[in-house]
Formats: structure tokens, sequence, C-alpha cells
């Protein structure tokens, strides 16, 4: 099984990076990406554990671009982890994310719901490479007895055009596929029927993207055949993964449950080392 779409603890999924290998590599999962919500965080602790159990290791992230006040996950593959203006870059992205927590913290205690915003953030205000969600007040609000699950959490309060809702600021589509070039990776569109807005692939096609994720837990066998297509058409790969997250109410319960074949895999692989060719050539001709 190949499952490039997965979270730890770094983000908002509830298993640690050692954690998440092992229940991995228990389902029979063979190779393995990080995907974590704006942050490399749990990577090297990912790649060491994948080593001993002899699971190949994807460096990954899931980059949260903004588009027409839409939400728009682009994961990056293969990318490295060090690389300075990732960094830099990411850094801003997380901070933007405590602020937003923050306001839907005071936006809630308008409502009546008093929730401690800074022990909720301090995970990531303790630690600078963790990366705050939504997720995070969700689960203050189940813990708080405000709602039953995370779920209702977000039917109730947290989505569009509920009572808390706040707009995300970040980059464009673009910024961030280059974000993820610049760190020698591979950018897909995260599970594209979530977004919503196929007329916009091509466009991010033109921008550089490498690839749709077809294969994901919410896409039915017509969606990831429809991506499947789409992206034959168009001449980019396909990846997948389980989107997990250790959270029962959020995906599904185990890594490995949504893979892709193996051929798609290599594709992107393939897609990697040509992207990397073309970088070294026009260094070249740069530096000529």
């Amino acid at each position: 099984m190949i499952d490039l779409h997965t979270h730890t603890t770094e983000s908002d999924g509830r298993c640690a990076p050692r954690e998440l290998v092992a229940r991995a590599a228990a389902a029979g999962v063979t190779v393995l990406a990080v995907t974590d919500h704006d942050t490399v965080g749990a990577c090297e602790a990912a790649a060491e554990a994948c080593a001993a159990a002899g699971v190949t290791f994807v460096a990954g992230i899931e980059i949260t671009a903004v588009r027409d006040d839409h939400d728009v996950h682009v994961l990056g593959y293969f990318i490295d982890v060090a690389a300075p203006g990732l960094h830099t870059f990411l850094s801003e992205q997380r901070r933007r994310r405590i602020d937003r927590l923050r306001q839907i913290a005071a936006k809630l205690a308008t409502l009546g719901i008093g929730l401690d915003a800074e022990a909720i953030l301090q995970p990531a205000l303790d630690d600078p490479r963790k990366a705050a969600g939504r997720p995070w007040i969700a689960r203050a609000l189940v813990d708080g007895g405000h709602v039953a699950s995370t779920d209702e959490a977000f039917d109730r309060w947290l989505v569009r055009g509920k009572p808390a809702f706040v707009p995300r600021l970040g980059a464009s589509p673009a910024e961030v596929i280059a974000r993820i070039h610049d760190a020698s990776g591979v950018a897909s569109l995260a599970h594209p029927a979530l977004v919503g807005h196929d007329e916009w692939i091509h466009g991010l096609v033109a921008e550089g993207l490498d690839a749709l994720e077809a294969y994901h837990s919410d896409h039915d066998s017509a969606a990831t055949a429809r991506y499947v297509t789409m992206a034959s058409a168009m001449g980019i790969a396909v990846s997948g993964g389980s989107d997990f997250h250790g959270d029962p109410t959020h995906g599904p319960s185990q890594p490995g449950a949504v893979s892709i074949p193996r051929d798609a895999y290599e594709h992107l692989v393939r897609r990697r080392a040509r992207l990397a060719t073309m970088r070294a050539t026009a260094s070249g001709a740069s530096a000529s």
C-alpha cells in the first residue's frame, strides 16, 4: 500500500510521528508520506521511524492557499525539508493560523462560549514548528461540553456561514506551487472534489501544478475516475492517500485506507526527476 496523505500531532493529527509510522507499517503501508498542514516538523522523526520499519518515506507537506476566499490545499512531495525559503514561508503561514484561532475564540466568546484560547494554542506557542488549526478549537468545544463531536463543532460554529467562522488569510495557489518547487518538490492539488472548483484546475496546471489527488477517502469511484482522466488529458500525474488524522471523527481509522497504484507513484517519482533536471538546466544556463 502507498499512502501519500497523512497527518501527525505536528498539525491536526492525533498520532505522534513515530506512532503514525508504527500504525502504517502494521497496516501494510510500504510507502508513506507525512503531509502535515504548513509544517515539516514531523518529517525527521517519521523518516527515522520509517527507516527502522522498512517503509519508504516521502517528505511531504500540505500547504493551505487561498483563492476567492476559498481554501485550496496543495500537497508537496519529495520536498527538501531544510530549504530556508520554505521555512520562512511556513513560519508566516503558522503565525496566521494562530491569529485566526484567536479570532475564532473571540467570536465564540461573544456567542457565550468561553474558551481559553491561549491554553488551546499552547502547543504551537511552545513549539513554533507545530501548526494550529480549527480542529484544535473543535476538540476544545467537545471537551467543554458545548458539542458532542468535532463534526458538530464544525457544522454549528466553524465552517463558512456559521457564527464563529473567520476567513483565512494566505498565499495564492500559484505562490504555494512555486514555494514547493523551490524546495525541490512536486505539487499536487489535494482532494479536488472537496475544493469544488474543477474549472480552476487548468489554470493551476498552467501555474505549475504537477498532479491531482485523485485517490482520497472523500472521493467516490466516479470522482477518482474523473480526476485520473483529467490528469491524463492534461499530462500531469495523480497522487492519493487516506488523509489519516488518527481521529475517529476525522477521516479513516487507519493509514493505508486509501492507496494509490504503484504506477501512479512511479509517475510522481519520474515527475520529480524531470523537475530536478529542468532546475539544473535552468541553473546552468543562468550561470553561463
